[in-house]
């Protein structure tokens, strides 16, 4: 074994690792850590607003702080005093290099700068391998181009997206006088169905070549359990999937409910509809949905007052609850109950930046697009819950309008795949569209 691969491997991060997961610097084992000055610089202009990357900014600072008490930062510091693994900031961005990525590419942007920085290492540190870690798709192609090795943040990533849990199987039960039994039983032990026992709120679609069922697991009495068609404040299923889905949003026993799908599916319309069947069972009604910033500019730049600056994001939801509210007449009790509960904050309408430090009881909770949400704004929102309160993520993996999240990495997808089988929960993948004929040919042709 050569020298170089015996050695620890030396990891420099960029600002997106650290707003994504400010104590990514203990994620390498025994590997050390160069943080370019120039992220420092990064972060210090995120360090001042609400936002998770806000907070991850002020915790990466703090933390470094902590660490560096009495040390001087330019020379390797431990990061923790049990552990092997060191750190330390790289101050000068100004190095007679072989390749200057600041030449290369024309311009002395911040991420050119921590190109250099990983090419100075590089070259101070040649019996050691040296890779760039990076959220940005963009630098990483960049620093590959260079010669560089470069790696995305693997850390909270799901590894089989095709393979995530959907939270539907159906079961051909070919004895069909066996499905007409359990239409008047309501439901069976699952071993005379399936050899394997299904995950918690699992949801069947039985069938055989006459009749089917709609089932749900509880794992509580091993039993299966009938589904029957739920009406929601005017809003009916349109097919199998949404009337599970309703069946989750409706049991007082799921406390966290995911809906996956593509644009169309109904996931928002069927969610704000049971919120509002429920409204009696809560004390407030919460929907929010993250505001990813155009152009990377933060709401602060849009005009008006902080309603104003939000209203723009939160378009789609003021757009379900007036496709509710007009299926009855303006004039009905059921129209101007949406609006009264409008009026008096009974259903409110609210921006997540604000979320934190806050304890949420008794509140019915919809967070829209949550796939544009990191695993820790996740956690944030879903450690916020209290007593009676009822937590619902809906959203599509493959639409994700944040630059340094996927498929993969993002904040749906790892919930799905970490909260599988658990009792308080229910998920379900939602795959038929409804919202029209063209809509469903654009999923799929385009």
């Amino acid at each position: 074994m050569s020298n170089k691969k015996s050695k620890s491997k030396i990891f420099v991060l960029d600002t997106s690792v650290i707003l994504f997961d400010h104590l990514a610097v203990k994620n390498f084992q025994e590997n050390d850590i160069v943080i370019p000055i120039t992220v420092l610089e990064e972060l210090d202009n995120f360090k001042k607003g609400n936002d998770t990357v806000n907070f991850e900014a002020r915790q990466f600072i703090r933390f470094i702080d902590g660490v560096s008490v009495g040390q001087n930062l330019n020379s390797w510091i431990k990061i923790d005093p049990n552990k092997p693994s060191k750190l330390k900031v790289y101050m000068n961005t100004e190095h007679e290099l072989l390749i200057d990525a600041t030449k290369v590419f024309g311009d002395r942007k911040n991420d050119h700068l921590i190109l250099n920085t990983t090419l100075a290492t590089q070259k101070e540190h040649p019996d050691r391998t040296v890779i760039l870690v990076t959220k940005d798709m963009n630098l990483r192609i960049k620093a590959r181009s260079l010669g560089l090795t470069s790696e995305d943040y693997e850390t909270g990533k799901i590894k089989d997206v095709e393979g995530l849990y959907k939270g539907i199987t159906q079961l051909e039960w070919n004895n069909s006088d066996a499905i007409e039994r359990f239409h008047s039983r309501r439901s069976v032990n699952y071993k005379e169905i399936t050899d394997s026992e299904p995950f918690c709120n699992h949801f069947l679609l039985l069938k055989s070549n006459k009749n089917s069922a709609l089932a749900c697991y509880n794992k509580t009495t091993e039993e299966i359990e009938k589904v029957e068609k739920i009406t929601a404040y005017g809003i009916k299923p349109k097919n199998a999937e949404q009337t599970f889905a309703m069946h989750a949003l409706f049991n007082p026993e799921i406390k966290l409910v995911t809906i996956q799908g593509v644009a169309g599916t109904g996931k928002t319309l069927i969610a704000l509809a049971s919120a509002l069947e429920q409204r009696s069972l809560f004390r407030q009604i919460y929907l929010a949905r993250p505001i990813v910033p155009l152009s990377n500019k933060d709401i602060g730049y849009l005009p008006g007052d902080a309603q104003q600056k939000i209203n723009p994001y939160m378009e789609p939801l003021w757009d379900n609850l007036k496709l509710i509210q007009n299926q009855f007449k303006e004039t009905s009790k059921d129209a101007q109950r949406i609006t009264e509960m409008i009026q008096t904050e009974k259903l409110l309408v609210t921006p997540l930046a604000y979320i934190r430090g806050r304890s949420l009881s008794n509140i019915m909770f919809i967070i829209d697009e949550a796939q544009n949400l990191t695993p820790l704004e996740i956690k944030t929102i879903i450690t916020r819950a209290g007593e009676g309160t009822k937590i619902v993520f809906t959203g599509d993996i493959y639409q994700i309008d944040t630059p340094y999240l996927d498929t993969q990495s993002n904040g749906l997808s790892y919930l799905i795949d970490r909260f599988k089988n658990q009792e308080p929960y229910a998920h379900i993948t939602l795959e038929k569209g409804e919202r029209s004929g063209i809509a469903n040919l654009a999923n799929t042709l385009l």
